[in-house]
């Protein structure tokens, strides 16, 4: 057996050398298992089990995607960017044939890391809005990068916000509040949520623009704002646009305008803010579907196309609608755009503002 190794080995036999190697393999496993049967059986099944764990791994490879539950990471346990969430994730269970598990964390930095640091493989995807980008302008650190560590799927929902004020306020339109803001520097005050929120930036882009100073009034939430505002402490707000329907209706407050580019449904009726006196304000908050960064193209436009069909859905728009939010279901390349756009332009306001996470 050894005087056959030696001469396959050998330069001087005519045998093609790979063909000499593999021949001269088998003569040594068949050398070895007449001498050591028990480290042949070892062998065996070591290779039994590598050739195993290579099919496994080529037929996981192969498999069409979706073959496992998809994780969609959101902030929050409840509110409306749950509520989309979830709307969103029984969709794609059904059009995917996987389940879509939906992962609420509280606080959106936690969501926004766990998201960032998931495998690129389109098994993990999150929902949040403009706090994901923003906040890294009003906080020294933050455990991400909005831009190098996320890939945009969809722009999902848009909230615009109704700038009202209480009716001790006399002005009937935009133009007059801005009036009367400059006839009255720091007089007028308005009430607003934490820090960067929708309504808090909407009230200060505002500002910027009209060139006026209206005094900021912090409150914990949107709700005992709107509180404070019904109740005649403070002027006037920039709210939700279903927190303070019944308010309007009500006539307890004052509708003046909807801070969309164009007119809403949510605020039938109102002009835009840009229409009423302020020319190119809009401000609205926006939520959308990312990816983590280096996710392939193919499944990003998978499931874009997959999540724009389920927003799309009469119901879902109707559920999101009735919720405070239309639908956008925009396109990947169209939610890049509106990120990048928000972190220059609020980016900008944030650091003239010199607005701080609290």
């Amino acid at each position: 057996m050894h005087c056959k190794m030696e001469f396959l080995i050998s330069a001087k036999t005519a045998i093609p050398p790979a063909r000499r190697v593999r021949i001269a393999h088998a003569l040594w496993q068949r050398m070895m298992c007449s001498t050591h049967p028990g480290i042949c059986r070892m062998q065996s099944i070591a290779t039994m089990a590598l050739v195993c764990a290579g099919l496994t791994a080529a037929q996981a490879a192969d498999a069409p995607y979706p073959n496992r539950p998809i994780r969609l990471i959101v902030s929050g346990v409840a509110g409306s960017s749950n509520f989309a969430a979830r709307l969103i994730g029984n969709g794609l269970s059904g059009s995917l044939g996987q389940q879509v598990v939906v992962d609420g964390r509280e606080g959106g930095v936690l969501a926004a890391e766990l998201a960032a640091r998931a495998a690129p493989d389109g098994y993990t995807i999150h929902l949040n809005g403009s706090a994901l980008w923003l906040l890294p302008f009003m906080r020294t650190r933050v455990p991400y990068d909005a831009v190098r560590d996320f890939t945009p799927v969809t722009l999902a929902v848009a909230t615009p916000n109704v700038l009202v004020v209480h009716p001790a306020v006399t002005v009937k339109s935009v133009r007059d509040l801005i009036a009367l803001a400059k006839t009255k520097p720091g007089d007028l005050n308005y009430a607003s949520g934490n820090a960067g929120t929708s309504n808090h930036l909407a009230a200060e882009l505002f500002k910027s623009m009209a060139g006026v100073n209206i005094t900021r009034i912090p409150y914990k939430g949107g709700a005992p704002a709107i509180s404070d505002l019904v109740g005649g402490q403070v002027h006037l707000m920039f709210g939700a646009s279903l927190a303070v329907a019944q308010h309007v209706q009500s006539g307890r407050l004052r509708a003046l305008a909807v801070t969309s580019a164009k007119p809403s449904a949510l605020a039938p009726g109102l002009p835009t803010v840009a229409e009423a006196g302020l020319p190119g304000y809009a401000s609205v908050a926006i939520f959308g579907v990312l990816a983590p960064a280096k996710t392939p193209t193919a499944l990003v436009e998978r499931l874009n196309r997959e999540i724009v069909k389920v927003l799309q859905q009469p119901e879902v728009k109707e559920r999101l609608f009735t919720a405070g939010s239309e639908v956008v279901a925009s396109s990947a390349e169209a939610f890049g755009a509106a990120i990048k756009s928000e972190m220059t332009t609020l980016g900008k306001l944030i650091k003239d503002s010199g607005i701080r996470d609290e």
